[in-house]
């Protein structure tokens, strides 16, 4: 009976947090349920040692981090679920549900040091090519004008798939040169749209939309076969299907080698991170990382002194 009452009290706790996610903080639906998997799945750790969400210590939260760790599981997620659990705890302090944060002191994986990764600029060229060659002919029909309109914005305006995914029609300022687009938590962002974006829109919106919607009164922006909104997954899907041989690319690859070939370019770091739509500009911070990889490469190359010269024209 004592073990039934403690998983009820850890699912009453997760649900409840669920819901200030989503009402107060205004976070994304697949954003709340990320979070909630990763607390059940910190609960069911705790629950295998007796334990309440609420009365979790710092060895229950370093123990379950191994864990992990001893799983395979990357740094990176794990963070994530740390973050997580962060969170879940700061809202039971400020709800005064607990006296004391078990998160506290317990050191995050460092992460910082998976670099995000990118495609080449002629991997992203090939694929726009590609896209671009089907939806320029003459006949394209309205999949071939969405496909490329969609690439055109992921790497042109470095967006997240769920942003494409949300995107009214009503949010296009093709006048102006840019799209209103909402992020992460509801925020919301100007993006400036390039050309080649602006080119590929505009003919998806005036021949292709038109098509996919068939009379149908829809506000998303890119629509399916049958007249409806895209899911994140095809998108997913779509992009993989294009992806340069050797190379699987994805929505968030082109939205970091959006970033890292802007700062390749000399673009300073606080305009990506307007343009990214990122809250901390340490999170921005990691594409000079990058970006001093690719000056190694280059000094390396061109530089007199830094090319390695051969064993045998060292004397």
């Amino acid at each position: 009976m004592r073990e039934q009452d403690e998983v009820a009290g850890n699912v009453r706790s997760v649900r409840e947090y669920g819901v200030y996610l989503r009402v107060e903080k205004g976070m994304r639906p697949a954003t709340c349920e990320a979070y909630q998997c990763d607390l059940e799945q910190f609960a069911e750790h705790v629950e295998g040692r007796e334990g309440l969400l609420v009365t979790a210590t710092q060895e229950d939260v370093r123990g379950f981090m191994e864990g992990l760790r001893g799983h395979g599981v990357e740094s990176r997620s794990i963070a994530r679920k740390l973050s997580a659990l962060r969170g879940f705890y700061r809202w039971l302090l400020i709800d005064k549900r607990i006296k004391h944060d078990p998160t506290v002191n317990v050191e995050s994986p460092s992460s910082w040091k998976v670099l995000p990764k990118s495609l080449a600029e002629s991997e992203v060229a090939g694929m726009l090519e590609r896209t671009g060659v089907a939806a320029r002919v003459a006949d394209a029909d309205g999949l071939a004008l969405r496909d490329h309109a969609i690439l055109e914005l992921l790497y042109g305006g470095g967006l997240r798939v769920a942003e494409i995914c949300a995107l009214h029609v009503e949010d296009l300022h093709l006048d102006a040169g840019r799209a209103q687009v909402r992020g992460k938590g509801d925020k919301e962002r100007i993006v400036p749209l390039g050309r080649a974006a602006l080119e590929a829109l505009e003919r998806y919106l005036k021949i292709g939309r038109p098509e996919l919607a068939n009379g149908a009164m829809q506000r998303a922006l890119f629509l399916s076969v049958r007249g409806r909104p895209l899911t994140r997954q095809w998108v997913w899907e779509m992009v993989r299907s294009v992806s340069p041989e050797g190379n699987r690319a994805s929505p968030h690859k082109l939205r970091h080698s959006c970033a890292t070939h802007m700062v390749d370019h000399g673009a300073d770091l606080r305009t990506v991170q307007t343009l990214l739509g990122h809250a901390d500009i340490a999170t921005t911070q990691v594409y000079t990382h990058v970006a001093l990889g690719r000056l190694k490469q280059v000094h390396r190359m061109h530089h007199p002194r830094g090319k390695r010269q051969a064993v045998g024209n060292r004397e």
